[in-house]
């Protein structure tokens, strides 16, 4: 009775954001969860400068369409539900993730929602509950399973710290030095590796 829950972007797929600075030549939309700790903040910066250089969601979407999980991603992945229940918990939107959810297989996403008007400018955006990673991760755990847990940014420490163990995976070294509570890794064999070693400490 194992789950293995993970952030999305920067673990398994590319930061949205990050490409999307990249094919507008717009440099601020690069901004992350790994420089703002602050999420509704990082949000708010975004959706003014959507509406400020005129960018709709359909614009986000087409760059999404042309994206690919990271290398290895899927097989990690794979790998990991023959023996786990796997979760994927993001801060991402549902409006952005069906292209890469399909391309690794359909995994259960836990996200949020965007709002759009008429014209199909983003608005607003809805939090499915505010600190989302956490409370999903105590809920799955109040169902009498263990749940290991990877991130990569500041979004997902609480999920980390609420899981029966939490793993950093591709952080950069300004998080690590700020959590070094938690496990480094650089490659999907090697966060296995400490998956399945913490799966069995547990297991007794």
């Amino acid at each position: 009775m194992q789950v293995v829950c993970l952030d999305l972007e920067g673990v398994l797929v590319p930061e949205i954001w990050i490409e999307f600075s990249k094919r507008t030549g717009v440099a601020e939309f690069s901004r992350t969860t790994r420089e703002e700790p602050d999420y509704d903040k990082l949000m708010r910066f975004r959706i003014d400068l959507l509406a400020k250089h005129g960018l709709k969601l359909a614009d986000i979407q087409s760059v999404i369409g042309t994206m690919t999980p990271l290398e290895g991603a899927k097989a990690f992945l794979d790998g990991l539900r023959e023996r786990y229940q796997v979760i994927i918990l993001s801060d991402t939107f549902y409006e952005f993730a069906d292209p890469l959810m399909r391309q690794l297989g359909r995994p259960t996403l836990f996200c949020h929602k965007l709002v759009i008007d008429e014209a199909g400018f983003v608005r607003d955006y809805k939090l499915r509950q505010p600190d989302q990673k956490r409370h999903a991760v105590n809920a799955i755990k109040s169902l009498n399973f263990q749940v290991f847990a990877a991130g990569d940014s500041y979004n997902d420490t609480g999920m980390l710290g609420a899981a029966d163990a939490g793993f950093f995976i591709h952080p950069p070294e300004s998080i690590v030095a700020q959590f070094p509570q938690y496990q480094v890794h650089h490659d999907y064999s090697a966060l296995r590796a400490s998956i399945d070693a913490a799966a069995a400490r547990l297991a007794g």
